[in-house]
């Protein structure tokens, strides 16, 4: 069944003979000194959050293990599996199930996990009652496996190889992070996440404040480690320099593979310099062990690697035709080889790695035959296995059988709320070429949805939009599929294409409960360019006539809350009725997360007309609901916000360097990333702006809030070369806001570093600056809010006086002052004041 490969030895004879007398046992532990006394200082002070990163064999288990050896107190331990079901923490309710004899009283928030470990029971809460809302079932359930850890607590909870965590424990750890348990060290290990590539472990802590997670990673070792180990494993006492350069050459310093290098070494004896025939890589390495097994053992040995890392016997013997005794001799006989190891629960492959190279040395029809009987044997089981099947079936080559099987592990994901790992099994389903049109639309329209709020949107969209092409695609998958496409694309970071993606899927949108909130998703005018104020009131009318159609609440209330955010930046004192009665109402109270979103988006309408108090109320109120909810995707709205009222109220100092980290975990929310950039640029220039002569103040009037300042003060110099380069960065900074902005039509921090690009550039180059405040204010008209022109208009009154012509500035004071009066607009009625002053009626 495994290819044995060359024989490489010497004279083309018999291989050396094992001689397991000249080993010293496991190979010992050397280096990670630092790493080592890190972690010891970090878990002697809990509660702590510690991902140990690094590549496949690079030794976190190892190190790991180290650390649990010598500290005292209750481990709690967990190990994901390469192939998990859509069980959601199932890692960390594994890691409980062994403590729970220890368990003393409860919090009743611990009873809801009392459905999914029906065998603590006797030890566990009543399970509390169903909640509506999925989103605060599952934060109930991060708050109850929380509360049970207090109870183990101090402890300390090792769980591995979260690269293959289920996202419901990733989400759980990024609370944990952010809500540490007193008492409880957690620490994580996970393969170093690869460029172009992430998991859900390391997007769910990217999107976690920088303090809260230790992150400790691992290098290869150097060749004073190395030659550490191959003196204590070959019993030299002072290994050749050249034996040292050559393994370091050949294994790149990774342990995993140093070591089973110098196992093999250990074994086989003589001078390993010698001997041009000793294996330096890795496969080589295990071809050689592979050499003395008979075939039928090495039949089981592939079955095993097929099957998994630790492989089931009695399904080895179902699959292979095998009785138990015979798949039991075998599995021993690699254990003596060296190819398996004794974990404490059965016989296992010591490393992915030697499992990966074992399984790559089965032929390829064998595997795939391998992979069938082993769905074939899982099938029987019950409850079925679905996620497993899927895999089995995939290598198998039996594209339908995996198609019904993802779909049913998504189903699953799904029905635990679980999106992302749905989401995942669904996208797999796409690269099925056979796959039927309309089974394909059908996975495709569970995918969007699954995808909208999981982490597979850059994978998903292409998906999409090769659907959509089609033109035999029905109507009524033609308006789901480009509405879930529109949605990604506007939480991508792309306003326009989003947007008109929404606007072509709303005519094939049939259900008015699902019309409805599309068009709502087109009454906020604060996203994209090229569309008028009235077509956004157009858009809220119509939703507002699908809501009533629709007879569903949710609808309804995604319609007010939008007419409320429109009415808000139009400047309609009418917003603020709406906004209370939603506030009180019932409807909203009972989608805590909803009711979170809406607050953010009010706050920042609030800054967006000059209302700096409401705005600070209603951040307030959506930061607590954000962390009541643990709803980690609004985390850097609420920063973000929170940042722009510091920035509106002249708060300054560090304010920049807060921004610069918003941008940076910003990166996997883009829909973010591109407004807290502008804010960042937009800091940039005041504070760059202000730098020299003090004495002339600051601009006060800036596109999003008041200021501590009068409007319309600005300073007349740069304070030398260190102002000067101030000047140079905040520039730069703002033009490639500029350029982003334009090439995904976001219409407000378009607006935003235009006017602050003119306010920079005003003092020095006072026509560079009018084209900029011209190129804003023409932005503004096309969308017809005219509050949000009020900088880019004084720019243009102040150019105009400095240059001695203030009726160069007239028009465009009058077309301000007619399009706020009447409009609920402190801040642009105080910019108003200031351009009158300059440019007299």
């Amino acid at each position: 069944m495994i290819d044995g490969g060359e024989d490489k030895t010497r004279g083309g004879g018999s291989p050396t003979p094992v001689r397991p007398e000249r080993l010293r046992g496991p190979v010992e532990f050397v280096g990670r000194a630092a790493e080592l006394a890190q972690l010891r200082r970090l878990v002697a002070t809990p509660p702590c959050l510690i991902l140990l990163e690094g590549e496949p064999g690079i030794g976190k288990s190892r190190l790991v293990a180290e650390l649990l050896a010598e500290l005292p107190g209750r481990h709690l331990i967990g190990e994901c599996d390469d192939v998990p079901e859509p069980f959601p923490l199932g890692v960390l309710l594994d890691a409980i199930r062994g403590s729970a004899d220890r368990l003393g009283p409860l919090s009743p928030v611990a009873g809801a996990l009392a459905p999914l470990l029906p065998e603590l029971s006797d030890v566990l809460p009543d399970a509390p009652p169903p909640l509506v809302d999925p989103a605060a079932e599952r934060h109930r359930l991060l708050r109850a496996v929380a509360a049970v850890l207090a109870a183990l607590s101090p402890a300390t909870l090792l769980l591995e190889d979260l690269h293959w965590a289920d996202p419901a424990t990733c989400e759980l750890l990024a609370y944990l992070s952010t809500h540490p348990v007193e008492g409880l060290a957690v620490v994580l290990t996970a393969r170093t996440a690869t460029p172009g590539s992430s998991t859900p472990i390391h997007d769910a802590l990217a999107r976690t404040p920088p303090w809260s997670v230790t992150r400790v990673a691992l290098s290869p070792l150097d060749a004073d480690d190395v030659r550490r180990l191959a003196a204590r494993t070959l019993r030299l006492d002072d290994p050749p320099q050249q034996l040292t350069a050559t393994l370091l050459d050949r294994t790149a310093g990774i342990p995993f593979v140093v070591e089973e290098v110098l196992r093999t070494l250990a074994e086989r004896g003589g001078d390993p310099l010698a001997d041009d025939s000793v294996p330096f890589v890795l496969r080589d390495v295990l071809l050689w062990r592979l050499r003395p097994l008979d075939e039928a053992t090495r039949e089981v040995l592939g079955a095993a690697a097929v099957l998994g890392m630790t492989p089931d016997q009695r399904i080895l013997a179902s699959v292979l035709s095998l009785d138990r005794v015979a798949i039991g001799a075998a599995l021993t006989a690699a254990h003596r080889a060296g190819l398996l190891h004794d974990a404490g629960d059965g016989l296992r492959f010591r490393h992915d790695l030697a499992r990966q190279v074992v399984y790559d040395l089965v032929p390829r029809e064998s595997r795939e035959w391998l992979h069938l009987r082993v769905a074939r044997v899982l099938e029987q089981e019950l409850p079925r296995p679905v996620a497993q099947l899927a895999h089995h079936y995939r290598r198998a080559g039996s594209g339908a059988d995996f198609v019904r099987n993802a779909e049913a592990a998504a189903d699953l994901a799904t029905e635990r709320g679980d999106d992302a790992t749905a989401a995942s099994f669904l996208l797999q389903t796409m690269d099925i070429a056979e796959l039927p049109r309309p089974v394909r639309v059908r996975l495709a329209a569970k995918l969007g949805r699954s995808a909208i709020d999981g982490l597979s949107q850059a994978e998903a969209i292409p998906v999409l939009e090769r659907l959509l092409a089609d033109r035999r695609l029905p109507p009524g998958a033609r308006g789901e599929l480009g509405l879930v496409l529109g949605r990604m694309l506007r939480q991508q970071g792309e306003a326009l294409r989003g947007y008109t993606e929404i606007e072509r899927a709303v005519p094939y949108l049939r259900a008015p409960r699902r019309k409805a909130p599309a068009l709502a998703v087109l009454a906020a005018p604060d996203t994209v360019v090229g569309r008028h104020v009235d077509d956004h009131l157009d858009r809220c009318a119509e939703a507002e006539t699908a809501a009533a159609a629709s007879g569903d609440p949710a609808a309804h209330l995604a319609v007010r809350i939008a007419r409320a955010s429109l009415l808000l930046e139009l400047g309609d004192p009418v917003a603020w009725a709406i906004i209370s009665e939603l506030r009180a109402s019932a409807e909203l109270a009972d989608r805590p997360r909803e009711h979170a979103r809406a607050c953010l988006n009010w706050a920042q309408g609030a800054l967006h007309a000059g209302h700096p108090e409401q705005a600070d109320a209603l951040l307030a109120a959506g930061r607590a609901l954000v962390d009541e909810t643990g709803y980690e995707r609004l985390t850097s709205l609420v920063e973000a916000t929170e940042l722009s009222l510091d920035r509106a109220a002249g708060r300054l100092d560090g304010l920049a360097e807060r921004l610069r980290r918003l941008v940076a975990s910003a990166e996997r929310m883009p829909v973010t990333l591109l407004d807290a950039r502008a804010e960042l640029a937009t800091v940039l220039a005041r504070t760059a702006g202000t730098a020299g002569d003090r004495s002339a103040g600051g601009c006060a009037c800036t596109a999003s809030g008041g200021s501590a300042e009068e409007p319309g003060d600005r300073a007349e110099g740069h304070g030398g070369g260190e102002g000067r380069d101030d000047v140079e960065v905040a520039e730069r900074a703002l033009r490639e806001v500029v350029a982003d902005a334009r090439r995904v039509g976001a219409i407000w921090p378009l607006v935003q570093a235009l006017s602050a690009l003119a306010r920079l550039t005003v003092a020095e180059r006072p026509e560079e600056a009018v084209r900029h405040a011209a190129d804003a204010l023409s932005l503004v008209r096309g969308k017809g809010i005219l509050a949000w022109a009020a900088e880019a208009v004084l720019v243009l009154a102040e150019a105009a006086a400095a240059a001695g012509d203030p009726g160069r500035a007239a028009g465009a004071v009058a077309e301000l002052e007619a399009g706020i009066a009447g409009r609920d607009a402190p801040l642009a009625l105080a910019v108003l004041r200031r351009c009158r002053e300059l440019v007299p009626a």
